[in-house]
């Protein structure tokens, strides 16, 4: 008798682990995982929470991915072969995602950096403004000409908010520097973003910023003895004789929340912008810039995390000299989110 209640008990076991659903997860990508950059970033979250995850979940990833239509089609795709959670990396995206968010309920769709949401659709993102103000420190004490170049990806709030957070770091310790801003409209293209790069340090720049995912702006820097501030990873190894830090992303334990979340069915639509304090960004800086300068930039930074300094403290001025942050103020997470003006050292035109 006892054997038969052992053999039951086993049966029923074996049935559930084989009925046990592994969660099904997919990333949409707009590059290359091999960008270096940006979708490298969020491919790194994705190994992340599969080795924490192991066999409860099953992650899938289609790259280099068209915002727009296509994306639609991909987003719908994923969601009819019954996949869980879709986390769709791209601004581009966040009309796709709401479209098809509407047809499957029961799917839930993170997207990230947008701002439209729906009961079953997230959104995410960093406050990169902080580091990006940290990278500006940087740039502002190891320039000598007093001209910093930042090839700039699309002119969306997202970039200009970047651009005029590192400009202030930048005026902080260096009123003199200007920052010139050369657009390129990509993303991720290697080929334009150096020939940016080189526009800029052609006009006497010897310290180069970006936005875009590739290293290129930064190997035009090294390849004309200029430094470079990089973004979204560590990307010294692509330019090692220019490479002074770059602005870094950190998803894997906000994708871990998201995940576990959705596993214990917990899962509540959010609009969330984390900052250093999460974790979920943090500046790399590399051993060509001075300790003094590295001690610095922590003073900083801890005083961000702490919630004692604020990059946009007022008082701030656009280029034509307008006050549009008065002394004392901070601008609202909304003002800051529709960023569409530049401060007062930075050198270029918004396309509208």
């Amino acid at each position: 008798m006892k054997k038969h209640v052992v053999l039951l008990v086993l049966i029923m076991l074996v049935a559930s682990l084989i009925t046990a659903k592994a969660l099904k997860v997919a990333f949409i990508y707009v590059g290359p995982v091999g960008d270096a950059g940006w979708t490298y970033a969020h491919d790194l979250g994705r190994q992340y929470v599969q080795k924490v995850f192991g066999s409860d979940i099953i992650t899938s990833y289609i790259e280099s991915v068209p915002e727009g239509a296509e994306s639609e089609n991909v987003l719908r795709s994923y969601a009819q072969r019954g996949y869980d959670l879709i986390f769709a990396t791209s601004f581009g995206y966040m009309d796709p995602v709401i479209n098809v968010a509407k047809k499957y309920p029961k799917t839930i769709f993170m997207h990230c950096s947008g701002y439209k949401a729906a009961e079953n659709v997230g959104t995410y993102f960093g406050r990169m403004y902080e580091p990006r103000f940290l990278s500006g420190l940087i740039a502002g004490i190891m320039t000598k000409s007093n001209i910093i170049g930042y090839v700039a990806a699309h002119p969306i709030p997202e970039v200009i908010r970047g651009i005029n957070a590192f400009a202030l770091g930048v005026k902080y310790v260096n009123p003199e520097a200007k920052v010139h801003v050369i657009w390129s409209n990509t993303w991720y293209d290697p080929a334009m973003e150096k020939e940016a790069a080189i526009s800029l340090l052609d006009m006497g720049a010897d310290v180069i910023a970006q936005h875009q995912d590739s290293p290129a702006p930064q190997q035009a820097a090294q390849q004309y003895g200029a430094y470079s501030i990089g973004y979204n990873s560590d990307m010294s190894g692509f330019a090692p004789k220019a490479y002074l830090g770059a602005p870094v992303w950190n998803w894997g334990p906000y994708y871990e929340k998201i995940i576990k979340e959705v596993i214990a069915g917990t899962w509540k639509s959010e609009q969330y912008w984390g900052g250093m304090v999460d974790g979920v960004v943090d500046i790399h800086i590399s051993d060509l810039v001075p300790d003094s300068v590295k001690k610095l930039v922590s003073v900083f930074k801890e005083a961000i995390i702490e919630g004692k300094f604020h990059p946009f403290s007022g008082p701030l001025y656009n280029q034509s000299g307008e006050l549009r942050v008065p002394a004392g103020d901070v601008p609202s997470d909304g003002e800051l989110l529709g960023m569409d003006w530049f401060v007062d050292n930075v050198v270029g035109t918004i396309p509208k």
